[in-house]
């Protein structure tokens, strides 16, 4: 038996977890880099939580200046099994509107520059990205939200830019054109990380704006992302709340194969990997070299 912790990744305007109880911080160490912000460690009844503030307290690091894979390897150190993503984002869909809760199932990745893996030269493996949301934790999640009457939309196409500057009007169009459903900076390369890590990942993709595209909208301006950003924060706690409360003691098999995704997945042979990234992969790896 595998115990389930949830994990919970606060994007803007989330830098706590109301309603978490017990609660100790812990910095945790990780030899990938420095995580955003201290690990709030408790519990929301009788399910462990773990919660990670993305940009930090106080909003201190930009899209591109998180270290993902410190933050995802913190995460899996603290023995999180299940992993939500509060995500601020701008919708490409009239109906998709600023308030709403899209649970996507899909990601482009349009990032230049980020760590995209834990892998590399002296471990090479590729991971399976082809459904990257674990369809049971974004079953309970839709659960939840329904439970607590916070209108949400299921299933969906993120892509994430590099950032940290806004869209431009082409680019809107673009995107918008090519069939995406929201847009963001941070949720790659986080689900990547957090696949190969064996970590359950579901988004729940916070609407604050319609990007600039929208003919009866204007451009997109810090001060009214964070007002809608706000009030979406409380309702996201409210959800993360009931989501706890309804989740198994045991962690759940993942329809979608996350929590054995490094099965077959290392090309390198065990002789020739390479001691000083095997080191740093301890947690990454953990099942998977258990059985070397």
């Amino acid at each position: 038996m595998v115990k389930a912790v949830l994990g919970v990744i606060g994007g803007s305007g989330v830098y706590d977890l109301p309603g978490l109880e017990d609660v100790r911080e812990e910095r945790m160490s990780s030899p990938w880099g420095e995580p955003s912000d201290a690990l709030r460690i408790g519990r929301i009844g009788d399910t462990p939580v773990v919660f990670l503030a993305r940009h930090g307290r106080g909003h201190r690091l930009s899209p591109s200046g998180i270290d993902y894979r410190a933050n995802i390897d913190a995460l899996k150190r603290a023995g999180v099994t299940d992993l939500v993503a509060l995500s601020a984002c701008g919708s490409f869909r009239q109906e998709l509107y600023p308030g709403l809760f899209v649970l996507v199932d899909q990601f482009v990745d349009r990032t230049v520059g980020r760590a995209s893996s834990f892998f590399g030269n002296g471990c090479v493996a590729h991971v399976s990205m082809a459904h990257p949301v674990g369809p049971g934790l974004q079953a309970r999640i839709l659960a939840a939200a329904e439970a607590e009457e916070i209108p949400v939309r299921k299933g969906g196409t993120y892509v994430c830019m590099e950032g940290p500057q806004f869209s431009s009007y082409a680019e809107s169009l673009t995107y918008k054109a090519q069939g995406y459903d929201v847009i963001g900076m941070t949720n790659m390369p986080e689900a990547k990380l957090a696949r190969e890590a064996e970590i359950t990942y579901a988004t729940i993709a916070m609407v604050t704006d319609f990007d600039c595209w929208h003919p009866e909208h204007g451009a997109v301006d810090v001060a009214s992302v964070v007002a809608v950003a706000r009030a979406n924060a409380a309702k996201a706690a409210r959800l993360v709340s009931r989501l706890a409360r309804d989740l198994p003691a045991e962690r759940e098999p993942c329809p979608a194969g996350s929590d054995q995704a490094l099965d077959g997945a290392i090309m390198t042979a065990p002789t020739h990997r390479d001691a000083g990234l095997m080191a740093k992969l301890d947690a990454v790896c953990a099942r998977v070299l258990a059985d070397v």
